[in-house]
């Protein structure tokens, strides 16, 4: 079987955001927390994958790196 992208979820301190979902993100996020709960033996809370998944996206996206490596250099050189 493939190895899912999301491992285990972290235990944090968590920051309460309200969003709402497209019904066909829901339904493959609740696809994706089934498959993983499978895969790992254990109940798996879809919003609890939200976080976890939007994190991976930003560390993999080149662009927004660059860009915030950019702004991080402008920020050092202000102070």
């Amino acid at each position: 079987m493939p190895k899912l992208r999301i491992g285990a979820l972290p235990d944090e301190k968590p920051v309460k955001l309200t969003a709402e979902l497209p019904a066909a993100v829901h339904r493959d996020l609740v696809s994706y927390a089934e498959t993983l709960a499978r895969e790992s033996g254990q109940r798996i809370d879809p919003a609890k994958l939200i976080a976890p998944m939007l994190a991976r996206f930003m560390a993999t996206d080149r662009a927004f790196a660059k860009l915030r490596r950019a702004a991080q250099s402008l920020d050092a050189g202000k102070e």
